[in-house]
């Protein structure tokens, strides 16, 4: 598929409907072998979604998730309609499900699991959910902050040999300062 071939009218209906993020990383040419030159990540949190998007695509690079996004999954979404809210716990083990439903879907690609953290949640806390995240599925790739724990966190993630990421990251200075830390922190 070229990016201006018959399915990237559907692909953008798709993800304005659904609220989805595609990251591309590269450039946006086709290649000979008729997919894009370039890597593309999903960002939601519905598993039927995501094998949409592939069979639309043909392929997918990855996934990454977050706590907000888990939250608007549609059997979230009517749980919580019908009058019932998730405990905190019931959201942990609803994005646990949400993410191994995904992590087949991908293959062997990434999927980003989001720690939970505000600004007051210290690194070593994080890492406790990250190391706890990590075993969920065997491609994870654990997201903290772009904060001061989250690097601390990332540190000691890289450290254990747990596959990071960053998010949060708004300015040079957040940039510099991932790549200060550790150069394996994606």
């Amino acid at each position: 598929m070229t990016l201006g071939g018959s399915g990237m009218p559907e692909l953008m209906d798709i993800c304005r409907a659904s609220q989805w993020l595609l990251i591309y990383r590269g450039n946006l040419t086709s290649t000979s072998t008729n997919r894009l030159n370039t890597n593309v990540l999903l960002d939601g949190g519905d598993p039927r979604e995501t094998l949409r998007i592939k069979k639309l695509l043909g392929f997918l690079d990855g996934q990454t998730t977050n706590p907000t996004i888990v939250a608007k999954n549609p059997d979230i979404q009517r749980r919580i309609a019908s009058g019932r809210k998730l405990t905190s716990s019931e959201h942990k083990n609803e994005y646990k499900r949400i993410v191994k439903e995904i992590s087949p879907l991908v293959g062997e690609a990434c999927v980003s699991i989001e720690v939970f953290a505000d600004f007051g949640t210290t690194g070593e806390h994080m890492l406790a959910q990250g190391e706890e995240m990590y075993a969920w599925i065997p491609n994870a790739y654990i997201k903290y902050p772009c904060l001061p724990e989250g690097l601390r966190a990332a540190k000691m993630s890289v450290e254990r040999g747990i596959r990071v990421n960053m998010t949060l990251c708004f300015s040079q200075s957040q940039a510099a300062a991932v790549l200060c830390r550790d150069p394996r922190i994606a």
